[in-house]
C-alpha cells in the first residue's frame, strides 16, 4: 500500500470531463459506484473563503462531484445537484457588478457558478441570508434561485427525493 505522500507525488489530480477548470479529481481504480446510479444530493454553504478574489472551495466540491463520477462512468444526466447558499456564503453569489462593489473586483466564482448551472445544478439561496446580507435577487448570479429560507430549500429537496452530503 502505499503512504499518503507517495500517492500524492504519483497520482496527478484533473479538472473534467465536464467542468474543465474547477472540479479536479483523481481516478480510483477500485470504485464501487455502478454505472448506472442515479444521484440526487444537495450541498450545504454557509462558509466563504478568506479571500475574496479565490473561487469558494465548497462550490468546487459539485463539480468535482461532477468530474469525478462521470469520469467513473456515471451518466451526467443521472447526476441532479444542487447548491444551497446561506449565511458568509451570500456574497458569493453576488453578479461582477454587486462583487466589485463590495470588493473592487470580479466575482470568481461567478464562471464556476455558470458552469455548474449548465450541468442541472441548481444553486439556492437563502432568502433570510440575502435580507440579512441585504442581496436584492436582481444582484445575484443570473439563473439562481431565492428560497424562503435556506430550511425551505433543504426540506423541499428532500420531499423530491435529495440526499444532504455531510462534506
Amino acid at each position: 500500500m502505499l503512504s499518503a505522500s507517495t500517492n500524492a507525488q504519483t497520482v496527478e489530480f484533473k479538472d473534467g470531463p465536464v467542468i474543465m477548470g474547477f472540479g479536479k479529481n483523481a481516478p480510483v481504480s477500485t470504485h464501487t459506484v455502478p454505472n448506472d446510479t442515479v444521484f440526487k444530493v444537495a450541498f450545504d454553504v454557509g462558509s466563504t473563503s478568506d479571500n475574496k478574489d479565490e473561487v469558494n472551495r465548497k462550490f468546487n466540491s459539485l463539480a468535482r462531484f461532477i468530474n469525478m463520477h462521470v469520469a467513473a462512468g456515471v451518466k451526467k444526466e443521472n447526476i441532479q445537484l444542487a447548491l444551497v447558499v446561506h449565511g458568509k456564503a451570500t456574497l458569493d453569489l453576488l453578479d461582477h457588478t454587486h462583487y466589485k462593489q463590495k470588493f473592487a473586483y470580479d466575482n470568481p466564482n461567478k464562471p464556476l457558478l455558470l458552469a455548474l448551472m449548465a450541468n442541472n445544478v441548481r444553486v439556492i439561496l437563502c432568502g433570510q441570508s440575502a435580507v440579512a446580507y441585504n442581496v436584492e435577487a436582481s444582484q445575484i448570479v443570473a439563473g439562481a434561485e431565492v428560497e424562503l429560507s435556506a430550511m425551505t430549500a433543504h426540506a423541499l429537496l428532500q420531499q423530491n427525493g435529495y440526499t444532504v452530503n455531510p462534506f
